[in-house]
């Protein structure tokens, strides 16, 4: 086992982890296992995530109180301008954060359980770089409309998949192999997208500059539905495989003694993963860290003994509700701050309604969790 392989939780003496409690539906026909702990943490995930929506619907350029913001989302009525801002604009971008987020943290989880390593993510071995490209190659050839960027992205994913197995499969996709190939081809995909970007005109090139960011400025409802409707179609199959999933955890031949075609399951479960990263990345744009932190904070808070695809999906949704409304509201923060201070000036007060890319604030926050894994690991052995 490599030092980036994923791993199960030891017992520690005294907190033995928690047996999984069978879960039925529709007269026994659907059922499956979870722990008390994995739905607690789901749970106020996504409670949060719903919490940061609604202040997210509150706060802004144009602020709306909450009994406004009522009235706006039940009834339509209200001030005109509270009307807008609540449903045309921020509603929209909020959905898609927790759509997005969800998409991306269910997407990391397939690939660090099918690969067994931590650190094999869609941002980390490239599939979020093929989606870009894909969706670039969209943008500046057929102009960009919503749902083939979707289908551009899709497509450079499971091309870029194709290309990293190859070239992984000598060694097999487990340990840093993968991890060092799909570093290698997100190089040369970035390199590609930059070309794509001289080659196109200044109105595209800019559009695609900001998207390749990762931004969910400017989102509006067609972004929302074509991941909602990608969700409905992807995360019912995800969670049909999860079963087979935490049993390829165990490892090809234990998986394969108890019934489970390991070579088709993994086809599946790459084709899934990357149709979730790659809508998530025409939505959004290739928006890091989700992918990589959500599954492995979702294990180290519920103390489960592998990946769930549910909590991982539930952390990435709350993770990227946050960022979001923690870019939205940055410079309107450094503008506050400036006041406070009076002696130094950050930015000025007409740059308070600017809106910082949402992929900026997850960049900054996977240094800080790899920084952080890092710092705990020390003297470990483990990377």
């Amino acid at each position: 086992m490599t030092a980036t392989e994923v791993r199960t939780r030891p017992e520690k003496p005294g907190r033995a982890l928690a047996a999984a409690r069978p879960v039925r539906w529709g007269a026994g026909r659907i059922s499956f296992r979870m722990h008390r702990r994995t739905a607690l943490v789901s749970g106020g995930a996504l409670l949060l995530a719903a919490l940061l929506l609604l202040v997210s619907l509150c706060v802004g350029s144009y602020p709306v109180a909450l009994p406004d913001v009522a009235r706006a989302l039940f009834y339509g009525t209200g001030d005109r301008l509270a009307v807008h801002f609540v449903n045309q604009e921020r509603l929209p971008q909020a959905l898609l954060a927790i759509l997005a987020g969800c998409a991306l943290g269910m997407s990391g989880a397939i690939f660090q359980s099918v690969s067994r390593n931590a650190l094999a993510s869609p941002d980390v071995i490239g599939f979020n770089s093929g989606a870009a490209t894909g969706a670039i190659l969209v943008i500046v050839t057929f102009g960009g409309a919503a749902a083939s960027v979707a289908a551009g992205a899709i497509v450079g994913g499971l091309v870029t998949a194709l290309l990293v197995s190859a070239l992984a499969s000598r060694g097999g996709l487990h340990g840093i192999r993968l991890v060092l190939i799909g570093l290698g081809v997100t190089a040369m995909l970035g390199s590609v997208n930059s070309y794509l970007l001289t080659r196109s005109s200044l109105n595209d090139s800019q559009n695609a500059h900001i998207w390749l960011v990762g931004t969910l400025n400017g989102r509006g409802w067609s972004s929302v539905q074509i991941m909602a409707v990608a969700l409905l179609v992807l995360v019912p199959l995800a969670l049909l495989f999860g079963r087979r999933l935490r049993m390829m955890e165990l490892g090809d031949d234990l998986a394969t003694g108890l019934g489970v075609r390991v070579n088709a399951s993994r086809l599946a479960l790459t084709v899934l993963g990357i149709g979730l990263c790659g809508v998530a990345v025409a939505s959004a744009g290739p928006i890091p860290f989700i992918a990589l932190a959500a599954p492995q904070i979702a294990v180290m808070v519920s103390r489960s003994p592998g990946v769930s695809l549910v909590s991982a999906g539930a952390v990435g949704a709350g993770l990227l509700s946050a960022a979001h409304l923690a870019s939205s509201q940055f410079f309107t923060a450094l503008v506050w701050a400036d006041q406070q201070v009076g002696w130094i000036r950050i930015v000025e007060e007409s740059q308070r309604n600017n809106l910082l890319p949402v992929g900026v604030t997850t960049a900054v926050l996977g240094g800080v969790y790899l920084a952080w894994v890092l710092f705990k690991r020390r003297g470990t052995g483990t990377a």
